[in-house]
Parts: C-alpha cells; sequence; structure tokens
C-alpha cells in the first residue's frame, strides 16, 4: 500500500513538473518571438542625434529579481525606515524584502540501518512519505519544519542462530540456549519499524550567492536537524496459526543466490508482524510508539522550475541513538559466536519531492533563490543615483557671477552687481551707484558730471530761495524743498532691517535730497503707550537715517529725529521740513535695555 501511494505522489510531482516546464517554455517561446518582432522593426532616423539614446535612457535600476524601489516589499518598522533612508540616499543598502514560504511534498526510500539487513523499497521493503514548510532566514541560511512518516522493513538473507525476544520466548532455542541435546536453531528474522517523525532543520547554501551571473536553476544545500522520532516494531515470528516457522526447510539452497532466498523467504513467511519487538522501555505516545531524541543531517539539490515550484532530491541521515530499531541487539553470527552487534541503530531517508512557494502578501522568492550580487552588480553598471561634488566656477573678484560670464571682472569687493557682474547703475546714468553722488537723476538732466550730478536749469527765483536759506531766513513763502515729497515706510513685524521696497523709496528720498541740497527731511517714527512701543520707534528711525547716511550719503544732519508719535511702532514717515523746523538728528535711545 504504501509503495503505491508513493508511486502515486511521484507520478502526480513528474506530471504537474512537467506541465510547468511546458508552460515556461511556451512563454520563453512567445518571448523570443517578440523579441525577434522588436529586433525587426525599422531602425530610429539617421538624423536623430546620437545623444539620445542615453538621454532617453531609464538610469534608474529597479533589479531583476523585484522592484527593489516598492516600498510594498519591505516590513514595516526597521525596515521601512531603512528602506526611506535608502531612498534619501543616506543609507547604501537596501533592506531585506519580504519573501515567501515555501512547502513541499515528497517520498522515497526509508530504511533501518541495523543488526538485520534493510529491504529496500524495489524488494517489497520499506518507504516513506514527508511534508515540509520552510522559510528564508537570509541569503544563506534557512529553516524547515518537516514531517516524515515512514516505514522500514528488515529481513535476514541469511540464518543466524544468534537472536533474542520474541524468538526465544515461542521455543526457537538460539545458540547461546543451545547445548544438552538441544542443538542451536536457525532463523530468518523478519521486522517492521514503523515511525513518524518531525525534525526542526537549520539548512544552508551558497549557491544563489553568483558573481558571475545574476541567479540559478540549482541549488545545493545541508543540514542539522533536531527531531523527535516516535517508532514501533513487530516482529515476523509465527505463522498464520501462530505456530512456529520451520526455518529448516523454508529455503531451499541456504547457501545460494541472495535473489532465490529473498523469493523463498516471501513464499515461506506470511505478511504479518504480529509480535512487538524489544526495546529500550521509553515513553510511548500515539498508538503505543517509543518517542526517541533523534538529531539528523542531510543533504540535497533543488532544480528550480519557475518562480513558484521546484523539484527537490535529498538524503537525511538520522542517528536516534537506540539499538532496537531493528527489534534486536544481535548482529550476524561470527562463526560459533554470537555478535552483540550495533550499539545504536540508524536511520536513512532519500526522498525526492516538489516544493511550491506560498505567496500572502507582496513578497518575493525564497532568499535562498535571490543572488543578493545582483542589486550591487547592477548598481555598478547602472548607477540609480551619483553623489558629485558642487562644481568650483572661477570667479576672481567674488562678485557672485562667474568670470567667464562676468562683463566688469574687477568690480570692488561686496559691491552689489547685476546679473552681468557690474555695479548697478540706477538711474542709467552712467556712473555706477557707488561713485553716484545723485542715484536719480532725472533723464532731463542728463548727461551728468563725473559724480553723477546732472544739469538741470534753476527755475526763476530759486537761486533768492537758496541764498534766502542759508541766512537762515524764511523766503517769504517760498520752500527750499517744495520738490521733496512724503511717503511711508513699514517696518516687517519684529525686524529693524531695510528690505527692498523701502530701498526703492529711500533712493528716491535721496536723489530728490541731492537735487535740493540746502533741504532737511523729518524723520517721524510712530509708537507711544509702552516703552517698548517708545523703544521700537527710535530703532526704526534710526535704523532709516543710518541707511541714508551709509548707503546714499546723505549726510545725517540733513534730518530731524522724531519718534514715539502717534501711530503704529512699525510705521515710519517722512517730509520734507518746513523753512523755519528745526530739531536735533542724534537722538539718544529712550530705552536702551529694553530687547
Amino acid at each position: 500500500m504504501l509503495a503505491r501511494k508513493f508511486l502515486l505522489i511521484s507520478g502526480l510531482a513528474v506530471l504537474a513538473a512537467s506541465s510547468l516546464s511546458a508552460q515556461e517554455k511556451k512563454d520563453k517561446k512567445a518571448k523570443g518571438a517578440a523579441n525577434e518582432e522588436s529586433q525587426a522593426a525599422p531602425a530610429a532616423p539617421a538624423s536623430k542625434p546620437a545623444g539620445l539614446q542615453w538621454s532617453n535612457r531609464d538610469m534608474t535600476y529597479h533589479g531583476q529579481n523585484y522592484d527593489i524601489m516598492d516600498s510594498a516589499y519591505y516590513r514595516k518598522g526597521k525596515p521601512a525606515k531603512q528602506f526611506h533612508a535608502y531612498m534619501e540616499h543616506q543609507e547604501a543598502f537596501p533592506p531585506k524584502p519580504r519573501n515567501m514560504f515555501e512547502v513541499g511534498i515528497g517520498g522515497g526510500l526509508y530504511n533501518v540501518i541495523g543488526n538485520i539487513p534493510s529491504t529496500m523499497l524495489w524488494n517489497k521493503g520499506g518507504g516513506g512519505i514527508n511534508f515540509n514548510v520552510r522559510k528564508s532566514l537570509g541569503y544563506a541560511f534557512s529553516m524547515r519544519m518537516q514531517y516524515i512518516y515512514g516505514v522500514a522493513r528488515n529481513l535476514d538473507l541469511q540464518a543466524t542462530t544468534g537472536y533474542d525476544a520474541p524468538y526465544t520466548e515461542f521455543g526457537y532455542v538460539p545458540l547461546q540456549q543451545s547445548g544438552n541435546g538441544q542443538p542451536a536453531e536457525r532463523v530468518y528474522r523478519s521486522t517492521r519499524m514503523e515511525s513518524s517523525q518531525l525534525n526542526l532543520d537549520l539548512m544552508f547554501n551558497v549557491g544563489n550567492i553568483n558573481f558571475h551571473q545574476a541567479r540559478n536553476k540549482v541549488s545545493f544545500f545541508g543540514y542539522l536537524g533536531l527531531g523527535a522520532l516516535g517508532y514501533k516494531t513487530r516482529v515476523n515470528a509465527l505463522n498464520d496459526n501462530y505456530e512456529e516457522y520451520n526455518f529448516a526447510t523454508m529455503v531451499s539452497n541456504p547457501n545460494g543466490d541472495l535473489k532465490a532466498i529473498r523469493k523463498d523467504l516471501r513464499k515461506g513467511l506470511d505478511k504479518s508482524h504480529e509480535t512487538p519487538a524489544p526495546n529500550t522501555n521509553r515513553k510511548t505516545f500515539l498508538d503505543k510508539k517509543h518517542l526517541d531524541f533523534a538529531p539528523s543531517v542531510g543533504l540535497g539539490v533543488q532544480y528550480k522550475i519557475n518562480k513558484m515550484f521546484n523539484v527537490q532530491v535529498e538524503n537525511r541521515y538520522i542517528f536516534p541513538m537506540d539499538p532496537y530499531l531493528d527489534g534486536t541487539r544481535f548482529g550476524p553470527n561470527l562463526g560459533n559466536t554470537v555478535s552483540t552487534g550495533r550499539s545504536s541503530d540508524a536511520i536513512n531517508y532519500f526522498s525526492v519531492g516538489v516544493n511550491m512557494n506560498i505567496k500572502t502578501k507582496k513578497a518575493v522568492e525564497p532568499l535562498y533563490w535571490m543572488n543578493p550580487l545582483d542589486h550591487g552588480y547592477n548598481e555598478l553598471s547602472y548607477p540609480r543615483h551619483m553623489i558629485l561634488p558642487n562644481p568650483v566656477l572661477p570667479d576672481k573678484d567674488e562678485d557672485g557671477v562667474t568670470d567667464q560670464f562676468d562683463k566688469c571682472p574687477k568690480t570692488p569687493k561686496d559691491l552689489p552687481v547685476d546679473a552681468h557682474g557690474c555695479p548697478l547703475d540706477t538711474d542709467g546714468d552712467g556712473v555706477p551707484d557707488y561713485k553716484d553722488k545723485q542715484l536719480i537723476t532725472p533723464t532731463e538732466c542728463q548727461p551728468v558730471d563725473a559724480d553723477g550730478v546732472g544739469n538741470c536749469p534753476c527755475p526763476d527765483g530759486c537761486k533768492e530761495m537758496v541764498s534766502n536759506n542759508n541766512n537762515n531766513t524764511k523766503g517769504g513763502d517760498k520752500n527750499p524743498c517744495g520738490n521733496i515729497g512724503a511717503g511711508t515706510l513699514l517696518f516687517p513685524e519684529k525686524s529693524n532691517k531695510i528690505n527692498k521696497g523701502m530701498e526703492i523709496q529711500l533712493a528716491t528720498l535721496a536723489a530728490q535730497m541731492q537735487a535740493n541740497p540746502l533741504c532737511k527731511v523729518v524723520i517721524m517714527g510712530g509708537g507711544t503707550g509702552s516703552k517698548v512701543k517708545e523703544q521700537k520707534s527710535w530703532e526704526h528711525v534710526n535704523a532709516v537715517i543710518e541707511y541714508m547716511s551709509d548707503k546714499n550719503s546723505i549726510g545725517r544732519d540733513r534730518f530731524i529725529f522724531k519718534y514715539g508719535e502717534a501711530g503704529d511702532e512699525n510705521i515710519v514717515t517722512y517730509r520734507p521740513a518746513n523753512v523755519d523746523e528745526g530739531g536735533e538728528s542724534n537722538v539718544p535711545p529712550p530705552h536702551p535695555n529694553i530687547k
């Protein structure tokens, strides 16, 4: 029955493997046809620039085995953090991807190596079936849980006089009990051992780590296993009538061909193993099986059919350190001496099976099929990103415009320049701002002199007004500041800096003051009601006057300093001073200790 089950399983495995292989060949053939079509397609026009071949190429390597940039392949927690660090170029190594479980079924030869010779499956001997689940720990190591159900048969092909129970209990006389007219009887021992075994295997393979190709179809592995073995052994010592066998007449030629001896024993022995064999009195479970600790070692090879299926051949050697697996402690006779036999029996299980990868979430194949060098080698050939140093371009005058594009290569240091590297010339009169004493010269007053001052005609009566102003007179109803306009400046919240908008307004004011050199301007800051507001008002007014003095070369004595006026402390207004208006240009801060 066991042999039939094994043949059925093997047949189904072969059919599945052949169908999958045929489908894979069909897919490859279709893919090859598609490639031939693409190669036969007309080439790109000759007028297309060769450089576009590189610029249109996808430089991002996603991986041959899986898309390494797909976050769904990685678990949450530490792998997810490592993935994001890798994508941000903060980590050189991508995380280990989630990979599939492998489940398998197989069957094969199950033999006890003991004192009685083992019978092979093709001689109607023992066999086994197995079920296993395997999970990768990394690219080299994996763990496997395997269950094995096996039946082993052992049969003497040479009669022996060295035996113990249960033969001695049924009247057979062994060599050690012969004498006094009782000759030793020869017997052909026949035993059957049935077992269930659960193993946890630590497996090792390196065939997937390949330096010269992306992946292999063949994987060799080895393993160490720890397991629990439950077994029971029974002896065929009596015939169908529960009487002793007459072994003396059962075999026609005891010294003849082993094949003929085996044939005679099959005819002479019934198919029952009715008597329990001796044992070490260990604990029993599950149909009175004796429980034993069973370490094991093994070697095997797998052949991949496709990404989901592979065929496996392996051999496991199990050594439970138990002398009664074959039901006896006695070995074959050594002349007229009874051999004590092996101190412990062993089990050999040779199996062939089919494995399938189980996909629960988005996962790659088991890592023992994946080449970890795939990513590294392809990154070398097709880099996903390159870390290059920032380009250093020459800029001798350090104005921020590289020498290649600088039209004014010798600009004084820290001087504001335009996009061409030339000093700013706000009014376009040909005199740069840092030399222009009249920052904004009206067009009608140009051309200007070397200081950037225009030549505008003096209207009627202006000389008299200047003269009167110099003599500190009111000058009647004429005001020398009539050409200067008023304005308002708004400072950002919690800031004393002059921004770009203010600079434009103050540049206009400076030009007007340069055109009216006898006029003073009143700078007034709002902010009253608290010491903080008064101090802030003073700071804003002082910032305006300092800017006009430093940046526009307007003397501080031409301003009248007023602060703490009604209004918002962030607003500063300016207006031309009246002819008879006076005031200080330097005013100490009211509350200098307030920040």
